[in-house]
């Protein structure tokens, strides 16, 4: 049998503008169980979904990444186990050509930072960017949403 590894090539940016709001939003509450460097575990309660997520080390753009769906009820519980504080926002996703993007604006500690996402089939593929994409921050480690517990943007 052949090891298959999920691995997520993700690329993120700053945003611009106003024209991404248009998208319908998403609360999302997440929270950190680990944030070594070596792995990250990532509690996310996303409307009535939750979700479980372990991700690898980041090599370049990309990382191996396990995501698994839990009860609602066990996804609130575990976030209160997670670091404070909890990162919260509303996410929007905005198509476009054969790609979806993910735009978060961040609330709470982290209000004022809107930072959009995008997950491509290879680190070198070809992407549409948008007009409201500004500045690629993929590589500043403070923008990494596990970053953004222990050093909330606000503090920047």
């Amino acid at each position: 049998m052949e090891d298959f590894v999920v691995v997520e090539i993700e690329r993120k940016f700053l945003v611009a503008g106003d024209t991404w709001r248009e998208a319908p939003a998403v609360y999302f509450a997440q929270g950190y169980l680990s944030t070594e460097k070596s792995r990250t575990v990532r509690v996310r309660v996303a409307g009535d979904e939750a979700f479980l997520t372990i991700k690898g080390e980041t090599q370049g753009f990309s990382r191996q990444e396990f995501e698994y769906p839990i009860p609602l009820a066990d996804g609130k519980a575990l976030l209160a186990m997670c670091e404070q504080p909890l990162i919260e926002k509303y996410r929007r996703k905005i198509p476009a050509a054969n790609f979806v993007w993910e735009v978060d604006e961040f609330l709470g500690a982290n209000a004022g930072l809107v930072v959009a996402e995008i997950e491509l089939p290879s680190e070198d593929a070809d992407f549409p960017r948008p007009d409201w994409v500004g500045e690629e921050v993929t590589s500043d480690a403070r923008y990494y949403n596990a970053s953004l517990v222990r050093h909330p943007w606000s503090q920047w």
